[in-house]
């Protein structure tokens, strides 16, 4: 079942309660469920034995290298150097977690459940906390990965709608629609 891992790594962590934890929990969950290497991309070996001695003692994980070479061709580094400029402090967690969310934006689903997090306003509260200019930045409350690619094609010029203005964009719910929470959301909140 999708989320059991990442409730267990939680149960074994030195911080179940704090929600930064299920942030790492989850994208390392996700990683291994998805038999994807490295666990958290671009994060070199010993950071991320800090990050498991740290945050989940007596859990052995190696973060390994990636088993295909990166294409080059995604934002992974464009989104890690947006993240990392926008920290309130560039700290040890808020490092982990700019790489958490980077990696995880990499995938296929919603940014939250991507880093196994049991909702978006969880990610919201990550976002408020470690990257409150970006926080502050979404003031229509667009859905995080999609916002943060909006930062992306701003900074190179991109346009962004097909449309002059985003409410009237055939893509609007696509952006700003509501998140469905699925039953890893609910297992989650149960464990």
């Amino acid at each position: 079942m999708p989320g059991q891992l990442t409730a267990e790594l939680v149960r074994k962590s030195r911080f179940p309660d704090e929600p930064l934890t299920v942030a790492f929990a989850g994208t390392i969950a996700r990683a291994l469920e998805s038999n994807r290497r490295p666990l958290i991309r671009g994060l070199p070996e010993d950071r991320f034995q800090r990050l498991m001695r740290t945050c989940f003692p007596g859990i052995s994980l190696q973060n390994g290298v990636a088993s295909e070479p990166a294409a080059g061709s995604d934002e992974f580094d464009d989104l890690l150097h947006l993240l990392r400029e926008n920290a309130a402090r560039l700290d040890e967690a808020a490092e982990w977690l700019a790489y958490c969310i980077a990696s995880a934006s990499m995938a296929e689903s919603h940014l939250w459940q991507d880093m196994g997090l049991p909702n978006r306003r969880a990610l919201s509260h990550l976002f408020l906390e470690y990257f409150p200019a970006l926080s502050a930045g979404n003031t229509r409350n667009m859905k995080w990965k999609k916002f943060l690619y909006r930062k992306l094609c701003e900074r190179a010029g991109v346009p962004l709608c097909r449309a002059p203005r985003c409410a009237d964009c055939i893509d609007y719910d696509r952006c700003f629609g509501p998140e469905d929470e699925g039953p890893e959301s609910q297992a989650l909140r149960a464990a």
